[in-house]
């Protein structure tokens, strides 16, 4: 019996030695044991997308004005204000100064503390704004670049930035064309619009009736009626392109 219990201590401890090379001899190799992985969810975002006070941008000049405009942080539209030279005027002139100015903003790249917060925009130049036709509907914009071509979160960025700021038209809304024929289309900036920017942005309708042209000398009385009407009156929805604004009071 003595023999035979010696045998087996003599196999436990040459089974433990060969188990304790093999654990040395892996971690020599530079192997380490195999773990069962563990699904511990997505790594937490650590972009801020938030500029510190002290990193925005000064005003430069004494025109200059503060300003907001929404860039793309973390695949979402966040605000950035900064400062750019505004009108004071609040004229159609106006309005189009304000929006070549906020889109020459979305156009610059991202400052240094800007891009260290997350911050990036895509909206890609050369894109310019301009007034609208005279059949376009009340308070359209012209973009030198068919919206509906430009990348989804690039309009976002534009309709976001318009939309909270006097380039908008009347209720907020803001009404887009492209330089060639096809009839102008309204858009809103939504909550959704902010979480999600790069789905399609939904148009919104119906829009504003054209501008009235200029009365004659001897329609006073009618020119009242007619700048009563523009207030109150409210034209085709924007899914119908080509419609003039004849067509679209009918």
């Amino acid at each position: 019996m003595t023999d035979q219990v010696r045998g087996a201590r003599t196999k436990r401890t040459v089974a433990i030695l060969a188990a304790l090379l093999g654990v040395l001899t892996l971690g020599g190799c530079g192997i380490r044991p195999t773990q069962v992985p563990v699904d511990g969810g997505p790594a937490p975002s650590r972009v801020p997308c938030e500029v510190n006070g002290e990193n925005i941008t000064q005003q430069t000049a004494p025109q200059d004005a503060p300003v907001r405009v929404y860039l793309v942080c973390a695949s979402q539209l966040e605000p950035v204000d900064r400062t750019a030279e505004i009108p004071e005027t609040k004229t159609v002139d106006g309005r189009v100064q304000i929006a070549q100015a906020l889109l020459a903003e979305l156009q610059q790249e991202p400052t240094a503390a800007e891009r260290e917060a997350g911050f990036a925009t895509y909206v890609r130049g050369p894109i310019a704004v301009s007034g609208q036709r005279r059949s376009d509907p009340d308070g359209t914009l012209r973009l030198s670049r068919q919206p509906e071509d430009l990348p989804a979160a690039a309009l976002a960025q534009i309709v976001c930035t318009f939309a909270e700021s006097q380039a908008s038209a009347t209720g907020g809304a803001v009404i887009l064309g492209g330089p060639g024929e096809y009839a102008p289309r309204g858009y809103g900036c939504t909550g959704k619009t902010k979480d999600r920017p790069e789905d399609v942005l939904p148009t919104v309708g119906p829009l504003p009736s054209p501008a009235p042209s200029r009365p004659s000398s001897s329609g006073n009385a009618q020119s009242s009626t007619s700048q009563s009407g523009t207030v109150a009156g409210w034209g085709a929805p924007s899914s119908a392109p080509g419609a003039s604004g004849s067509d679209a009071q009918r």
